[in-house]
């Protein structure tokens, strides 16, 4: 079993991709269920065999606590770390290959609490992986590019898990934009002209930095609408497990 969390910043299509990468493994004839560990969401689109809002309800937090939306947010993220046991119960309930996990909206509610970390240790380290989510908006400038490499960073620092990075919902940018990102992702030096046309100074040590930690990868596309990289998202998670080898329901 094999533990995959959607992680990224607020609008980058961790819900979508979740459904689109559980129907895709289905139509592979693979077992997978998902997961939602954010109690505040309030549509979601795919079947949840197990949902933390079964056990955390965020308007009676919002009452019992008297706090707004926001400050509710936060204490269910960390009462989510008191029911992972639960959670894990849960999830062994189901005899599958992968377990689909969609993380709350706002990444820092996962990623820098520590009830995070938790749930990663209770479900397993040694066959979780997280999938970060580049937002295709943010990541069509240098800068913004950059900024959303050091929040992966910062997301593999804090968890400690295997990461595949993603650009996600690439079907709202122009080709000559996903060639741009693509090429960012594979060569610092592309980015770091890019940057200094852009007038931003980065000193090319931080790439160097990242690229020695194997932090500075290539990036992998992805659009949930056109159903488009499913595949390369599953032979990256193969090659971080398997080493390449597939796996199929036989």
């Amino acid at each position: 079993m094999v533990n995959i969390y959607f992680i990224g910043s607020a609008g980058s299509g961790k819900t979508t991709l979740t459904y689109a990468f559980q129907l895709w493994l289905n139509q592979q004839g693979l077992d997978c269920i998902t997961v939602n560990l954010d109690p505040g969401a309030e549509r979601i689109p795919y079947t949840c065999e197990v949902d933390v809002r079964e056990w955390i309800d965020i308007s009676r937090v919002m009452d019992m606590y008297n706090v707004g939306p926001n400050g509710a947010q936060i204490i269910c993220a960390d009462l989510i770390a008191t029911k992972a046991d639960e959670i894990k119960k849960a999830i062994e309930e189901y005899p599958v290959e992968y377990v689909l996990i969609d993380t709350p909206g706002q990444m820092e509610l996962f990623t820098l609490r520590e009830s995070g970390k938790i749930i990663i240790d209770v479900l397993g380290r040694e066959n979780s992986l997280v999938a970060f989510l580049f937002d295709p908006i943010i990541s069509k400038t240098p800068s913004g590019y950059v900024s959303m490499l050091f929040l992966s960073a910062s997301t593999y620092f804090r968890l400690g898990l295997p990461q595949v990075n993603i650009l996600s919902k690439v079907d709202l940018l122009s080709e000559e934009e996903l060639e741009k990102i693509i090429s960012w992702s594979s060569d610092p030096f592309s980015l770091y002209d890019d940057l200094n046309m852009e007038n931003k100074q980065v000193d090319m040590e931080i790439f160097r930095v990242l690229e020695s930690m194997e932090l500075y990868r290539n990036i992998t596309p992805v659009s949930a609408q056109e159903n488009f990289g499913m595949e390369d998202l599953y032979n990256a998670v193969q090659q971080t497990f398997y080493a390449g080898e597939d796996l199929s329901s036989d």
